[in-house]
């Protein structure tokens, strides 16, 4: 079962590349897919999964940055708004239409006439069409909609589209789109240093971490799109120079459903002057973000006590007949922001905006930006390596194109009709309509072949025939190497349905043991990573 990815390392050593990307997030899993798409021999290097950094640890959607409007960033919210429509185009299945609706509070961000006229302004910036552009709505019309609201304070409201997503599964799907134009992503390969010649950069020196064996590759072009690790990669080359990053963490937390129970996504006030927002999703609703500065472990970033009570106050601030309790925090996650530094600024007042480093030896970093401009972000990149290629046939950008796996869909309205047919395939096992949404969500028409593996297994427990499943599909096609991959980032199993992540564990580890072929060691190593995750992400205490 691990033959893909040693298929993959061994074309890592075997040939010379025109690009190597470095960091397997949404933003080098862009450029992957872009350069592959224009012919360029490309191969992608990831130290540990594909988007185990900050690319599974935002708050999960396309949207175009209301916020930014009060930031002037005029520019900003056009571009990534626009971009919403084009990634929803793509992946319907993954980046789905949701509304947001924006209480107007007594001394709050948004007064009334800001509130209209900025969503306004937001609606006609991001190209929004007319049945989905905002709606504004009086005190009693708002409370229709969202009976938690404060009533007190609450003067109206504004409903507006965004777009919900999985960050991991969005990245995970444009890396296999790329890998079918011929990329070579290849994860948990740690690019340990480069490799010069006339103090040009020629290559990598790399080590692969489940083997630890170290090998060298070569590539007319090298980027760094490593997120919150561009600098340390900047530090080896020797040329973090100017700029620099500055690091904050955004934390979310998950509670049932029945405990945070509102109707739509909602983007509030909280009495510190930031804005939060809570989002339903599923059997659960998840509130987020904190915005704070980091100087800690990169590599392990979790959210504190501090952290998670800070959301359970804004979540009782914004809906205050509801009570949560911290003991009410099913799980949680925790990730680092890669914005670039302005002097006098605070964390939350850093632009969004990316930018390219470049190097005197030829290293091309670039930081910043947000999930929604990922494809963007990519093309400027592609373009500048298309431009010191000076290779004139090397064709533009189309990935605003390219349909990513599972997203073959004729129309969005689509996606629904084949939920309705899992619907109808599922229930025959007992299983709800829930399932169904929740596997067209993550692999759109990748769902038939995990239901043809479902049919292939005989537990009695349906619901552990389909873990089994989803857990072959993944095996076969996404590169799963521990058992984390598979609950944390191709399944969003820890952070939305924990529940379930606890029952499956068990069966689970017996499939993952003969797929990757693990001692006994192994696995119970392997099962202890998962059980200490989920310690770390439901189980807070006071620091003392």
């Amino acid at each position: 079962m691990e033959a893909k990815r040693i298929y993959q390392l061994n074309k890592l050593k075997d040939q010379e590349f025109d690009l190597i990307v470095i960091g397997g997030g949404i933003t080098g899993a862009g450029i992957c897919l872009d350069a592959a798409s224009r012919g360029l021999k490309t191969a992608l290097v990831e130290k540990n999964d594909f988007a185990s950094g900050t690319s599974s640890k935002s708050t999960k959607l396309i949207h175009g940055g209301l916020r930014y409007l009060k930031q002037f960033e005029i520019a900003l919210v056009r571009e990534v708004g626009r971009e919403r429509a084009t990634v929803h185009k793509l992946a319907p299945h993954l980046v789905q239409s949701k509304k947001m609706l924006l209480p107007i509070i007594k001394d709050g961000t948004f007064g009334k006439f800001m509130s209209s006229m900025g969503l306004m302004v937001y609606d006609i910036l991001a190209g929004v069409e007319q049945e989905d552009q905002r709606k504004m709505y009086d005190k009693e019309e708002t409370l229709e909609l969202e009976p938690l609201l404060p009533e007190e304070v609450l003067e109206g409201s504004g409903l507006y589209s965004e777009y919900r997503t999985d960050d991991s599964r969005l990245t995970i799907e444009v890396i296999k789109t790329a890998q079918e134009h011929g990329a070579v992503p290849v994860n948990y390969i740690l690019a340990e240093d480069f490799i010069y010649e006339d103090n040009k950069l020629v290559g990598l020196k790399c080590k692969d971490n489940i083997t630890e064996e170290t090998f060298e590759m070569r590539s007319k072009f090298v980027v760094s799109a490593a997120g919150p690790w561009v600098d340390d990669l900047r530090d080896i080359n020797k040329s973090k120079q100017g700029k620099r990053l500055q690091l904050s963490k955004g934390v979310h937390i998950v509670v049932d459903h029945e405990k945070l129970p509102i109707k739509n996504a909602v983007y509030f006030d909280i009495p510190d002057g930031r804005m939060v927002f809570a989002i339903p999703r599923g059997k659960v609703t998840y509130v987020g973000t904190t915005d704070t500065v980091y100087e800690g472990d990169k590599d392990h970033v979790l959210a504190d006590y501090e952290d998670i009570k800070y959301l359970v106050d804004a979540a009782n601030h914004g809906f205050p007949s509801i009570n949560i309790t911290m003991d009410d925090v099913e799980s949680s996650w925790a990730g680092l922001r890669p914005l670039i530094y302005e002097e006098g600024k605070g964390s939350y007042e850093l632009s969004r905006k990316d930018e390219i480093f470049e190097s005197s030896t030829g290293l091309i970093s670039i930081a910043g930006g947000k999930l929604t401009g990922y494809r963007k972000m990519a093309e400027k990149v592609v373009d500048l390596v298309a431009e010191k290629m000076g290779d004139k046939d090397i064709p533009e950008c189309s990935t605003d194109q390219i349909v990513l796996q599972g997203g073959v869909f004729s129309k969005p309205k689509e996606v629904k009709q084949y939920i309705k047919e899992i619907q109808k395939i599922i229930s025959k096992y007992g299983l709800d309509d829930y399932v169904a949404e929740y596997l067209v969500s993550n692999y759109g028409r990748q769902t038939d072949q995990i239901l043809g593996y479902f049919s292939d297994f005989d537990d009695a427990d349906t619901d552990i025939r389909l873990g089994r499943a989803e857990l072959l599909f993944t095996i076969k096609n996404e590169m799963v190497q521990t058992a984390v991959d598979f609950f944390e980032r191709r399944t969003g199993m820890l952070f939305f349905d924990i529940k379930r992540a606890r029952k499956l564990l068990e069966p689970l580890m017996l499939d993952l043991t003969k797929y990757l072929n693990w001692d006994e060691e192994n696995a119970q190593l392997e099962k202890e990573a998962v059980l200490q995750v989920m310690r770390e992400i439901s189980e807070f205490t006071p620091q003392n």
